[in-house]
């Protein structure tokens, strides 16, 4: 039988717990659209899978970090369900090229790239364009800008 002693330490130990687990997971807030849709709907596990943007669908959606996310099937959203972190576009899905300058600007699902492993996503062709001339380096700068991209 637990003490008293020990007993008055669990709830402190959950806390702990779970302010070190929620900060061990915390993510970026996610762009969405009018609807609160993360990608204007569109599937972020297609992207890595059928490597092309396909829209999803109603009846496959699920709410993560403040969005809802939709997917062409269920079993893309069970691989989102179980690693989000892994599929949901850099940057909080704002166009990468902008966090570059500073800005969180808004993206076309079709215009996107995978770069190891991570899904980056531009406001335009064209703009992915500029992007994609030195995508290492880009990605590098995109890095160090987005911090005070947040901030704003």
């Amino acid at each position: 039988m637990p003490s008293i002693k020990q007993l008055l330490h669990w709830p402190l130990a959950l806390l702990l717990s779970l302010f070190v687990a929620g900060n061990a997971f915390a993510v970026e807030p996610i762009h969405t659209n009018l609807f609160g849709s993360a990608i204007d709907g569109y599937d972020p596990v297609a992207y890595f899978k059928d490597s092309k943007p396909v829209k999803g669908e109603n009846k496959y959606s699920y709410e993560w970090n403040g969005a809802k996310w939709y997917f062409k099937n269920e079993a893309n959203k069970t691989d989102f369900v179980a690693a989000p972190e892994k599929y949901a576009p850099q940057y909080g899905g704002y166009c990468a090229w902008a966090v570059i300058q500073g800005a969180a600007v808004k993206t076309d699902p079709n215009a996107w790239h995978i770069e190891d492993g991570k899904l980056y996503l531009n406001y335009s062709q064209d703009v992915q364009t500029q992007w994609s001339a030195d995508i290492p380096g880009n990605i590098k700068k995109a890095d160090v800008q987005w911090p005070s991209v947040l901030a704003k």
